[in-house]
């Protein structure tokens, strides 16, 4: 059967690519911060999405091949809806009609896929956080390695585009890859993610901070310190001040799709709408310009992975635009903004004044950044296999389309150039529980029934670069384990549906409404032709990618159904479920996560006892168990655990698809092999 032809690839692809690896380093601060001995064996691989695309806190950009200029995405979904993680994943992704494959062809790209990973065709190299050093390993695409080995310094580096920026304000920058792109280039926050492949790039260094964090009170109070010399794009200094003003404008009204670690974790924060009145939050301290002291409601061990996020990096109250300030952050990274033409291209140049002293993360190889935005149907693609003048320079933005990769994997010198990480992202399918027919548990748990997932799956590229979901949380915040508590085909069960429907009163079925991004309509014509076999009938309504989430988060006027992706931050929990079912982050406009728009007193009560256990291997136990609790609630239809293929051109060193990033190339090290033959 297609399920277990699926589960059957997929387990040889995540066998071939980073297997056994886990992302522990966050261990020590729970350590220092609780003084509990972990069990390691209950954490889990780390699992990052992009909330890229339409979706995540987020994963975490719409799909390839769609255009989207304007506002958008915080979650990412590169080819599928965006991811958040919390972050939303992005909505762009291959066209609505490439994704439709036959079943041969999905099967010789699974097989394809699978042999280069595990045979390891195609040269890659491993790589250290540095850029340095390099050596040839053989390793196939999605395998833990660096495509082009070491940059060198100088030219430019090109990145073709579907779409343009949903949100850069770094107080709104939750959807990926607009989140890489903003903590890579343009600002820096006070911890980060090492630049490097595999488990390796789940480690946090230090980055505008001197270190990862002192907890006190037993992990309620944090402090950091910053280091000295850290300098914006016009040479003054970066300030304890600014990185608490941007955390305080976080909490605005009008700047929505951020994450929303800080309104969870500060204390004294009820009623609390952003400094523009000139109202600042007591609970963040600044004793002095290099010091920060966070005061929490409750001890928070993963504090210093929460301070990764581009809500914790600085924006001095001079430079405030309100929402303006998305056309143009001021820089404290190594790039700032030349020039921004809105859905049509973007010119980084160096920051002068970024040392690199400071930073031991980014490495800022190219002169100068272009973004290119705009391209539609398989252009992108085409034109960075082809590799001819500027995009043998060039990196793609979303997610590859199936028929391009099974191309590329069938040409030596083009394999060597595709990543496919895994995005640690849970793809869902969320019903409105807010009013009729999904405010009924039964007619919710029918849904569950009526999907055919197996479908899904054939319309995003097939069981190469995805595997069925059966629960909420991604295996790679469960210690590989797949929960599957309903036990449902992969192709579905009408006849269950059809039953369930009976008992809730709607015997014929029901008509209802999905809205979708323009780059997901071939999978939204999948769910409607499955959906009809239990008497469903689905209008489908798509929107473009660069305005999806503000158009599912507007509650008052939110759909029947939507379809995002979710990627926790780090690997915790505590990154997944509370964001996408507790109803107390529901938001009147700007919601995110939570659009099922999912209310249970039963399940929060749940969240904030998990949220105060001390021991964080007593805590992972426990968010799977409450990931079963809401499975049989089914406020959401879990639909796909994916894969993100990406192509470099064959001009490009140092690129990889980061974990953390939601297999994202990571632009703090990608560079170039000649610069010379750059072009731009």
């Amino acid at each position: 059967m297609s399920g277990a032809r699926g589960e059957g690839a997929h387990a040889v692809l995540m066998k071939a690519s980073r297997a056994g690896e886990t992302a522990m380093s966050w261990l020590p601060v729970f350590r220092r911060a609780t003084g509990t001995v972990i069990d390691r064996s209950l954490v889990g691989r780390v699992a990052r999405s992009r909330r890229e695309g339409p979706g995540g806190r987020h994963r975490r950009s719409s799909r390839a091949g769609e255009s989207g200029a304007g506002h958008g995405p915080r979650e990412q979904t590169s080819r599928i809806r965006p991811v958040r993680a919390g972050h939303i994943r992005d909505p762009s992704g291959p066209s609505t009609t490439e994704w439709h494959m036959t079943k041969r062809m999905h099967v010789a790209l699974a097989a394809s896929l699978a042999t280069s990973l595990v045979l390891g065709l195609g040269a890659c190299s491993t790589g250290n956080d540095s850029g340095g050093e390099t050596s040839d390993d053989g390793r196939g695409p999605g395998a833990t390695g660096v495509i082009g080995g070491t940059p060198k310094k100088g030219g430019t580096l090109t990145v073709l585009s579907n779409q343009d920026f949903s949100h850069l304000d770094p107080a709104r920058n939750w959807v990926m890859p607009n989140m890489d792109f903003g903590v890579r280039l343009l600002y820096r926050t006070l911890t980060t993610f090492r630049a490097a492949p595999g488990a390796e790039g789940s480690e946090i260094v230090p980055d505008l901070a001197t270190d990862l964090g002192r907890p006190s009170e037993g992990g309620k109070v944090w402090t950091f310190t910053l280091k000295k010399g850290l300098k914006y794009e016009d040479g003054s200094p970066v300030k304890a001040q600014d990185i608490k003003y941007n955390v305080e404008r976080s909490f605005s009204p009008d700047l929505t799709g951020g994450p929303d670690y800080a309104q969870q974790y500060l204390a004294d924060t009820e009623g609390y709408q952003g400094p523009l009145k000139g109202k600042h939050l007591k609970s963040i301290e600044v004793p002095d310009d290099h010091t920060l002291v966070f005061h929490l409601k409750r001890p928070v061990a993963e504090f210093s992975y929460t301070v990764t996020l581009p809500t914790f990096s600085p924006v001095p109250e001079s430079r405030e635009k309100g929402v303006q300030y998305d056309l143009r952050p001021f820089s404290s990274g190594p790039y700032k903004i030349a020039r921004y033409d809105r859905g049509k291209q973007m010119v980084l140049v160096r920051n002068k004044h970024w040392d690199p002293d400071t930073d031991s993360v980014r490495k800022a190889y190219p002169d100068k950044i272009v973004v290119k935005m705009g391209f539609k149907g398989g252009q992108i693609d085409d034109r960075i296999i082809a590799s001819q003048g500027a995009d043998a320079s060039a990196v793609e933005w979303a997610d590859m389309q199936p028929a391009s990769v099974s191309k590329v994997l069938s040409n030596k010198e083009t394999k060597k150039r595709l990543t496919a990480e895994l995005t640690g992202c849970t793809d869902m399918l969320h019903l409105n529980t807010s009013r009729a027919p999904f405010d009924d548990p039964k007619v919710r748990e029918a849904m569950q029934y009526a999907v055919d997932k197996d479908g899904q799956m054939t319309a995003n590229g097939g069981p190469a670069l995805n595997e069925v979901a059966t629960a909420y949380l991604p295996p790679s915040l469960t210690g590989g384990n797949k929960s599957d508590v309903l036990r449902v085909e992969p192709g579905g069960d009408p006849a269950k549906a059809k039953k369930l429907l009976a008992e809730a009163g709607k015997p014929k079925g029901f008509k209802t409404t999905l809205t979708v991004s323009t780059g997901d309509k071939s999978r939204a014509e999948a769910l409607q032709e499955s959906l009809s076999r239990s008497g469903i009938e689905v209008k489908i309504q798509a929107v473009d990618p660069s305005v999806y989430y503000d158009t599912i988060g507007d509650t008052k006027n939110a759909p029947d159904m939507a379809i995002s992706g979710w990627c926790p931050d780090y690997p915790s929990g505590s990154t997944f479920l509370p964001f996408i079912f507790d109803g107390r982050t529901i938001k009147e406009k700007g919601n995110q996560g939570n659009y099922a728009q999912f209310r249970d007193e039963e399940v929060m009560k749940r969240m904030d006892e998990i949220a105060d256990m001390g021991d964080p291997t007593k805590a992972n136990k426990a968010w799977i168990e409450l990931d079963a609790q809401i499975m049989a609630k089914s406020p959401s239809v879990p639909l796909l655990w994916e894969r993100k293929p990406l192509l470099a051109g064959s001009n490009i060193a140092g690129a990889f698809g980061h974990p953390m990033w939601t297999g994202q190339f990571d632009y703090a090290v990608i560079g170039l092999k000649n610069p010379d033959k750059s072009q731009g």
